[in-house]
C-alpha cells in the first residue's frame, strides 16, 4: 500500500481559503463509485501495464463498492480500451508509438482482449455499469460516455477509486470537477507505480479543489451518514 501524505504546506492552503469545516457533504443516491482500469492488464504479475500496488487497494475498492449499493447509489466500472479505428484518432498518443509498441497495446486493451477485462477479484454485479474510454480521462467528448449516463440518473458526486493515480484516475478527477462535478478522491484505494507520484496527485486533488482527498473509511462513513434510513434498514 502506498504511504499516502499530502504536503503539510497544501494542506494549510487549504484550510486558509476553505476553512477546517468546508467538507463535502455526500447524497449516497446521487452518488457513483467510478473505479478507473482495474482490468488484468494493470493488474496481473507481469502484465502489460502492470501496477503492482494496484493489487492491494482492492479490498478497499470492494467495500466502498458494497457501501455504495447499499445506501443507493451507482458503481461505475471504467476499462482503458484501445481502438483505431474510433472516429476521433489518439494521434498524440498513438502516433508517436512505434508500429510494435501500437500493435502490443492494441492486443493488450482491444475489446475482448484477454488483459481489457475486469480484474477477477473486483465484486461487480448485474445492477454495476460496466463503461469503455479510449482516453486517460473517462469525459472526453466522444470517447466515453460515462457523463451522459451519470446525468441520466441525477449523479453529481463521485468516489474515485482504481489506477494509475497521476494518470488516468487524476485525469478523470481534474475534468469531472471541471463539469460540474462534486468528487472523493479515495488516498488508499488508489495506485500508481511509486509513492512519490501517488502523493503528487493527493497534494493536487486537495490543494486545487479538485477534490475532497479521504479513505476509504471516511468515503463509506460519508455515504452512511448521507443515508441512515437506508442504513438502519
Amino acid at each position: 500500500m502506498h504511504a499516502s501524505e499530502i504536503r503539510p504546506d497544501v494542506i494549510e492552503r487549504v484550510l486558509a481559503m476553505r476553512g477546517a469545516e468546508a467538507v463535502l457533504v455526500v447524497d449516497p443516491a446521487k452518488t457513483a463509485h467510478v473505479i478507473v482500469d482495474l482490468q488484468v492488464g494493470f493488474m496481473r504479475e507481469g502484465a502489460t501495464a502492470e501496477v503492482p500496488v494496484a493489487r492491494q487497494i482492492i479490498p478497499q475498492v470492494n467495500r466502498i463498492s458494497r457501501a455504495v449499493r447499499e445506501t443507493g447509489g451507482v458503481n461505475a466500472f471504467i476499462r482503458f480500451t484501445v481502438d483505431f479505428d474510433e472516429p476521433h484518432y489518439w494521434e498524440p498518443m498513438w502516433g508517436r508509438m512505434t508500429p510494435e509498441a501500437r500493435a502490443h497495446f492494441l492486443a493488450t486493451f482491444a475489446p475482448g482482449a484477454e488483459q481489457h477485462a475486469l480484474w477477477p477479484d473486483l465484486d461487480v454485479t448485474l445492477e454495476d455499469l460496466i463503461i469503455d474510454k479510449t482516453r486517460f480521462s473517462a469525459f472526453i467528448p466522444g470517447t466515453c460516455d460515462l457523463d451522459a449516463q451519470l446525468k441520466a440518473r441525477g449523479i453529481d458526486t463521485l468516489i474515485v477509486t482504481g489506477t494509475v493515480t497521476n494518470c488516468c484516475c487524476e485525469s478523470t478527477v481534474r475534468d469531472a470537477m471541471q463539469m460540474g462535478y462534486k468528487v472523493l478522491f479515495v488516498q488508499d484505494g488508489n495506485a500508481s507505480f511509486d509513492d512519490a507520484s501517488h502523493n503528487a496527485t493527493l497534494s493536487n486533488m486537495a490543494g486545487l479543489f479538485f477534490a475532497d482527498v479521504c479513505t476509504s473509511d471516511d468515503a463509506i462513513a460519508r455515504l452512511r451518514a448521507g443515508a441512515p434510513a437506508l442504513v438502519a434498514a
